[in-house]
């Protein structure tokens, strides 16, 4: 008789840009074996066609239409998500800054986000996934067996971003004003603002190395997988 498999969870890591919340969720998930479910990436995506499609961030009627009309895949690979736009790989477009603003304008919008947190629902619906972004364990998974806030000290953030842009050859000197106005916007828009969920696990990371935050988030899980959370 063969031991059941370990229930395969559905884990919510949410926060603010800067808190390292992409870096944390994608090695959480490839120690678990779990699926990185990337939401922003999903918006990017959006953001991306609207530019190419030369539709304005703020008509919502027009971003809904595109989005419905749109193939937005998220492909798990061993050096990180792949984003796959109507068939057509765009992992790397979608990281620069006029996307990662377009964005932040597209996300505010509720009609969107509803057709934004449908798709995100079916993709982790079978569990054995890790999603991060603004909303998961408020609004796309309120059930998620895991929920952790990550947070982090507003300077810390703009000089851990303006750290990866300098990695990836993009970073300019408008970093920390276009990370505060993003800040605002994800805090205060009308549908799903960033907030804690009531049950969620609050994580500040500004003391802490990388390596100590993933080991914080895993005896979460742990604990989850053992039946103590």
């Amino acid at each position: 008789m063969t031991a059941p498999s370990p229930r395969r969870l559905i884990i919510a890591i949410d926060g603010p840009a800067g808190a390292g919340k992409s870096t944390i969720a994608s090695r959480l998930a490839r120690k678990l074996g779990y699926v990185n479910l990337e939401s922003g990436a999903m918006y990017r995506a959006l953001a991306l066609k609207a530019i190419e499609w030369d539709v304005s961030f703020d008509d919502e009627a027009a971003l809904l239409k595109l989005a419905q009309s749109s193939r937005i895949h998220i492909e798990p690979s061993l050096v990180g998500n792949r984003v796959l736009l109507d068939g057509r790989e765009v992992t790397a477009r979608v990281r620069e800054t006029d996307v990662t603003q377009g964005a932040s304008r597209v996300s505010v919008h509720p009609k969107v986000r509803e057709w934004m947190v449908a798709r995100q629902r079916e993709l982790g619906l079978n569990g054995g996934v890790v999603m991060e972004g603004r909303d998961i364990g408020t609004k796309v998974f309120p059930d998620a067996d895991v929920k952790i806030f990550l947070d982090a000290d507003p300077m810390i953030r703009e000089q851990r971003r303006l750290q990866q842009e300098r990695l990836q050859g993009t970073a300019t000197e408008a970093t920390a004003a276009e990370l505060r106005e993003r800040d605002r916007r994800d805090r205060t828009r009308a549908a799903s603002p960033l907030q804690p969920a009531t049950d969620a696990v609050i994580l500040d990371s500004t003391g802490l190395s990388e390596d100590d935050v993933l080991n914080r988030v895993e005896k979460v899980v742990r604990q989850k997988l053992d039946g103590h959370l």
